[in-house]
């Protein structure tokens, strides 16, 4: 069996992009795009998206059904760890020094400043199901009741 390793990745990422904006999250793919977003007023939830199995069988599925709730932030963003680099890279200097880099996560900005984040920790290992009590968790003390 020969498979290109290049088309395989391609087919997996185009998957794992529209997963997401068919759950409503922008692709921030540039620098600037991640600028742009993290400067907005209000709470923007970020998911640090990956090609990486927990991805697609954990935190993908729970940043889909995580924001069916009350309270839910304002914006929801991704940058896809791997392939859009410079992205990625603004996105984790703008969570700061005490940030962990690890993808997938999750990270809720307010205003601009990282209110909560849920590390590839809290995500492999553990069903969809607690990683969205625990990003719920962390809207019900920073978003506003939709």
């Amino acid at each position: 069996m020969n498979m290109d390793y290049d088309l395989f990745m391609q087919q997996i990422t185009t998957t794992a992009r529209a997963e997401m904006e068919a759950a409503g999250y922008e692709q921030l793919r540039t620098p600037e795009e991640v600028e742009a977003a993290f400067a907005r007023k209000g709470t923007t939830l970020v998911m640090v998206n990956s090609v990486c199995g927990c991805a697609g069988g954990i935190a993908r599925p729970a940043a889909t059904h995580a924001v069916h709730y009350d309270k839910r932030p304002d914006y929801l963003v991704t940058v896809f760890a791997g392939q859009d680099k410079e992205a990625t890279a603004a996105a984790r200097y703008y969570f700061g020094e005490d940030h962990i880099p690890s993808s997938p996560s999750f990270i809720l900005l307010k205003d601009g400043q990282v209110v909560g984040e849920v590390g590839r920790f809290e995500i492999e290992g553990h069903d969809p199901m607690s990683v969205v009590t625990n990003l719920q968790g962390h809207f019900e003390e920073n978003c506003e009741e939709i």
